[in-house]
Protein backbone atom coordinates (compact mmCIF):
# COMPACT_ATOMS: atom_id res chain seq x y z
CA UNK A 1 0.00 0.00 0.00
CA UNK A 2 1.16 3.52 -0.67
CA UNK A 3 0.57 6.56 1.57
CA UNK A 4 -2.95 7.00 0.14
CA UNK A 5 -3.95 3.48 1.14
CA UNK A 6 -3.99 2.14 -2.41
CA UNK A 7 -2.11 -0.99 -3.36
CA UNK A 8 1.10 -0.73 -5.33
CA UNK A 9 1.24 -4.50 -5.91
CA UNK A 10 1.44 -5.48 -9.56
CA UNK A 11 -0.18 -8.61 -10.99
CA UNK A 12 1.80 -11.83 -11.02
CA UNK A 13 3.19 -12.91 -14.36
CA UNK A 14 1.55 -16.23 -15.25
CA UNK A 15 2.46 -18.38 -18.24
CA UNK A 16 0.94 -21.75 -19.09
CA UNK A 17 1.95 -24.33 -21.66
CA UNK A 18 1.07 -27.91 -22.53
CA UNK A 19 4.12 -30.18 -22.67
CA UNK A 20 3.88 -33.48 -24.55
CA UNK A 21 5.71 -35.42 -21.84
CA UNK A 22 4.73 -37.01 -18.51
CA UNK A 23 5.20 -34.97 -15.31
CA UNK A 24 8.26 -37.00 -14.26
CA UNK A 25 10.09 -36.01 -17.44
CA UNK A 26 9.03 -32.35 -17.12
CA UNK A 27 10.15 -32.43 -13.47
CA UNK A 28 13.66 -33.43 -14.61
CA UNK A 29 13.67 -30.34 -16.83
CA UNK A 30 12.52 -27.93 -14.11
CA UNK A 31 14.07 -29.42 -10.96
CA UNK A 32 17.67 -30.22 -11.95
CA UNK A 33 20.54 -27.84 -12.57
CA UNK A 34 21.18 -29.33 -16.01
CA UNK A 35 17.52 -29.14 -16.98
CA UNK A 36 17.09 -25.52 -15.88
CA UNK A 37 20.29 -24.52 -17.70
CA UNK A 38 19.00 -26.08 -20.93
CA UNK A 39 15.94 -23.84 -21.20
CA UNK A 40 16.46 -20.95 -18.76
CA UNK A 41 19.78 -19.89 -17.20
CA UNK A 42 23.05 -21.34 -15.92
CA UNK A 43 22.65 -22.13 -12.22
CA UNK A 44 23.79 -24.18 -9.24
CA UNK A 45 20.31 -25.44 -8.33
CA UNK A 46 19.70 -28.50 -6.17
CA UNK A 47 16.22 -29.89 -5.46
CA UNK A 48 16.47 -29.52 -1.69
CA UNK A 49 14.13 -27.47 0.47
CA UNK A 50 16.07 -24.46 1.78
CA UNK A 51 18.89 -24.83 -0.76
CA UNK A 52 20.39 -21.47 -1.72
CA UNK A 53 21.40 -21.31 -5.36
CA UNK A 54 22.18 -18.72 -8.01
CA UNK A 55 20.82 -17.95 -11.45
CA UNK A 56 23.39 -16.42 -13.77
CA UNK A 57 21.43 -13.66 -15.47
CA UNK A 58 24.04 -12.48 -17.96
CA UNK A 59 24.45 -8.68 -17.82
CA UNK A 60 22.38 -8.52 -14.62
CA UNK A 61 24.83 -10.76 -12.77
CA UNK A 62 24.16 -13.61 -10.38
CA UNK A 63 20.83 -13.63 -8.57
CA UNK A 64 20.46 -15.33 -5.20
CA UNK A 65 17.58 -17.80 -4.98
CA UNK A 66 16.29 -20.20 -2.33
CA UNK A 67 14.07 -23.26 -2.72
CA UNK A 68 10.97 -22.59 -0.57
CA UNK A 69 8.59 -25.31 -1.76
CA UNK A 70 9.31 -28.76 -3.13
CA UNK A 71 6.64 -31.35 -3.98
CA UNK A 72 8.04 -33.67 -6.69
CA UNK A 73 6.84 -33.98 -9.43
CA UNK A 74 4.04 -31.45 -8.88
CA UNK A 75 5.33 -28.15 -7.56
CA UNK A 76 8.56 -26.22 -7.06
CA UNK A 77 8.86 -22.66 -5.75
CA UNK A 78 11.89 -20.49 -5.10
CA UNK A 79 12.70 -16.93 -4.18
CA UNK A 80 14.55 -14.97 -6.83
CA UNK A 81 16.64 -11.98 -5.90
CA UNK A 82 15.30 -9.90 -3.01
CA UNK A 83 11.62 -9.57 -3.92
CA UNK A 84 10.33 -12.27 -6.26
CA UNK A 85 8.92 -15.76 -6.01
CA UNK A 86 8.80 -18.15 -8.97
CA UNK A 87 6.53 -21.21 -8.87
CA UNK A 88 6.42 -24.13 -11.29
CA UNK A 89 3.18 -26.16 -11.15
CA UNK A 90 2.89 -29.44 -13.09
CA UNK A 91 -0.44 -31.18 -13.66
CA UNK A 92 -0.77 -34.49 -15.45
CA UNK A 93 -3.25 -34.46 -18.30
CA UNK A 94 -4.09 -36.68 -21.26
CA UNK A 95 -0.98 -36.95 -23.40
CA UNK A 96 1.31 -34.90 -21.20
CA UNK A 97 1.64 -32.17 -18.61
CA UNK A 98 0.05 -28.78 -18.12
CA UNK A 99 2.82 -26.50 -16.86
CA UNK A 100 2.11 -23.20 -15.11
CA UNK A 101 4.79 -20.68 -14.21
CA UNK A 102 3.93 -17.89 -11.77
CA UNK A 103 6.39 -15.04 -11.17
CA UNK A 104 5.18 -12.90 -8.26
CA UNK A 105 6.39 -10.25 -5.83
CA UNK A 106 6.04 -7.21 -8.09
CA UNK A 107 5.51 -3.74 -6.60
CA UNK A 108 5.40 -0.58 -8.69
CA UNK A 109 7.29 1.44 -6.04
CA UNK A 110 10.16 -1.03 -5.65
CA UNK A 111 13.42 -1.19 -7.57
CA UNK A 112 15.35 -4.37 -8.29
CA UNK A 113 18.81 -5.03 -6.87
CA UNK A 114 20.14 -3.86 -10.26
CA UNK A 115 18.33 -0.51 -9.96
CA UNK A 116 15.36 -0.86 -12.32
CA UNK A 117 11.75 -0.31 -11.26
CA UNK A 118 9.66 -3.44 -10.90
CA UNK A 119 7.04 -2.06 -13.31
CA UNK A 120 9.65 -1.85 -16.10
CA UNK A 121 11.21 -5.24 -15.38
CA UNK A 122 7.79 -6.90 -14.99
CA UNK A 123 6.77 -5.91 -18.51
CA UNK A 124 10.06 -7.18 -19.92
CA UNK A 125 9.82 -10.45 -17.97
CA UNK A 126 6.16 -10.97 -18.91
CA UNK A 127 7.21 -10.99 -22.55
CA UNK A 128 10.36 -12.98 -21.87
CA UNK A 129 8.57 -15.79 -20.04
CA UNK A 130 6.49 -16.48 -23.17
CA UNK A 131 9.58 -17.59 -25.09
CA UNK A 132 11.16 -19.25 -22.07
CA UNK A 133 8.22 -21.59 -21.37
CA UNK A 134 8.04 -22.38 -25.09
CA UNK A 135 11.72 -23.36 -24.93
CA UNK A 136 10.95 -25.53 -21.88
CA UNK A 137 8.12 -27.27 -23.76
CA UNK A 138 10.42 -27.98 -26.70
CA UNK A 139 13.22 -29.25 -24.44
CA UNK A 140 11.06 -31.42 -22.15
CA UNK A 141 8.85 -32.69 -24.97
CA UNK A 142 11.76 -34.19 -26.95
Amino acid sequence: MDNNGSSTKLEDVVQQVFIAAPPDKVWEAVATSEGIAAWFMPNDFQAELGHVFHLEAGPFGKSRCEVIELDPPNRLAFTWDKDWTVTFQLEETAGGTNFTLTHGGWDENTATSFGEKHAVVRERMAGGWVGIVKKLAEYAGQ
